[in-house]
């Protein structure tokens, strides 16, 4: 019986010609915003790697110069793209996409292209996952709002119940069948998403992106289920078709617009994070006073000379057996490290923070939990960008120990100003970033994926209740 109320809703979806014409419609922009994903993300990636290519020859082929001034030179670091970025842009085009390695300063990341976007461009990009997350779900509403309360209008319900259907059976085949009518308009595009993912993805990347994708998959699933079951349930216990539909089209406009700005303000109220002047003045006073702000330079210097004195039983920086230039500028290395892991660590903490709040809040709102997925298992949330954002300052610090190094090892015994060349700058390895795997990711977000669990698990419960107590007049 089950599968005869989801052919008959299928049939009856298909000949409706406001279902093709939408469906139509929704399934050209979800392929279109998946092309448009796949294309920036080739031309993204491979100018990535051109760029990546070309920072690594200037370093080696820097010429002769004084380490200090080659570590001063710096290399730039370029943040992969993800291949499921295709779907789910996330945070990167507010964040940017590399950093400058050179001493003395960690550096903000560079070159955010929402800089240069265009006021109607800040409203936000077509992509798959804002199809996905808001107009799919307007689909499943206006194909299921009139499942049950407009056969009760037209007096069909009654006589459906009259032949022995139970209510329980009615709810599930109007549920598959509106499900396979999703599923023509959002297979289609995926299927061609992963074929073109295929074909593009080097290195391996495709194979290592499968697990994401399936997780990504039942995520939208489990969304999309939670969407058509609060859809049932209350088209079951609307009095029209008419209070039906206008209770759902209020809901998604809550779930989908109002909920994710209101849970920004309040993550914002919550854990406010310091303006760029700010943070900027924080570690320039860090960097000249100490964190605690009682560790000033000068005395910094003096107790790291007559440390050195003491190491090597001499009493004058001359009678050094290394040069102290060297040992002095990886020190000052060292306490800007110190001073950078300080504040930033704190910035980052407060974002965490307030990502925390964002999850929290999807008890309210389905979509901020698919939301956070969704941007996490494209790897393109503000976790996975702290964690290229660590690899890169721990290898400018690799960058700047070998340079400081070599100067207190060799600079002592240099006849005039001390230089090297390619042969020192080979010493520096190729900065090889691997971004973390689908267990680190869903460590992170746990609390969203069992919160969209409980919107499926929740929603299924309410729509069979409400199919139990189904109203028939």
């Amino acid at each position: 019986m089950i599968s005869t109320v989801a052919r008959k809703e299928m049939k009856e979806m298909i000949r409706d010609g406001r279902f093709r014409w939408a469906g139509g419609i929704v399934l050209a922009l979800l392929a279109g915003s998946l092309a448009m994903g796949w294309q920036h993300y080739r031309e993204v990636n491979a100018q990535h790697e051109l760029a990546r290519r070309a920072t690594r020859e200037q370093w080696l082929h820097q010429g002769v110069k004084n380490p200090h001034s080659a570590a001063h030179y710096g290399v730039y670091a370029f943040k992969p793209k993800m291949p499921l970025s295709l779907v789910d842009q996330g945070v990167d085009p507010w964040v940017g996409v590399t950093a400058f390695l050179e001493a003395h300063k960690q550096n903000e990341f560079k070159y955010r292209p929402a800089q240069d976007s265009t006021a109607i461009q800040r409203f936000g990009e077509l992509t798959g996952a804002a199809v996905l997350q808001l107009l799919i779900p307007l689909v499943i509403i206006l194909l299921a709002f009139p499942a049950f309360a407009e056969e009760r209008e037209r007096g069909t319900l009654r006589q459906v119940l009259s032949l022995g259907v139970k209510p329980s059976q009615l709810g599930w085949g109007k549920a598959l069948g509106i499900g396979w009518g999703v599923g023509l308009l959002v297979l289609p595009a995926t299927l061609l998403g992963t074929l073109a993912l295929a074909l593009s993805a080097e290195n391996g990347a495709f194979q290592s992106s499968l697990p994401r994708m399936a997780v990504m998959f039942v995520s939208y699933l489990l969304y999309f289920t939670a969407i058509l079951a609060i859809s049932l349930a209350v088209s079951a216990r609307a009095r029209s078709s008419r209070l039906a539909l206008v209770g759902l089209i209020g809901f998604w406009i809550f779930n989908g617009l109002i909920a994710p700005r209101l849970a920004a303000d309040l993550a914002k109220t919550v854990y406010r994070t310091p303006s760029a002047f700010e943070f900027a003045r924080n570690i320039e006073m860090g960097l000249k006073n100490g964190v605690d702000g009682h560790d000033p330079a000068d005395r910094r210097a003096e107790e790291l000379r007559d440390a050195v004195l003491k190491k090597y039983n001499v009493t004058k920086v001359s009678d050094l057996p290394v040069a102290f230039q060297g040992i002095s500028l990886q020190a000052g290395e060292e306490h800007g490290n110190q001073v950078f892991d300080h504040y930033y660590s704190q910035l980052w903490d407060t974002f965490r923070q307030q990502e925390r709040v964002h999850q929290i809040a999807s008890l309210a709102a389905p979509m901020l939990a698919v939301r956070s997925l969704s941007m996490a298992l494209a790897g393109t949330d503000f976790a996975q960008h702290a964690h290229f954002a660590r690899a890169s300052e721990e290898y400018r610090r690799v960058i700047q120990r070998v340079m400081n190094t070599d100067i207190a090892n060799n600079g002592k015994v240099a006849d005039g100003p001390y230089l090297r060349d390619a042969d020192l700058w080979k010493q520096v390895p190729d900065f090889d970033y691997r971004a973390p795997d689908l267990a680190w990711v869903l460590s992170r977000q746990s609390l969203s994926l069992a919160l969209l669990t409980a919107w499926a698990a929740g929603s299924i419960l309410l729509a069979w209740r409400a199919t139990q107590r189904l109203r028939v007049d």
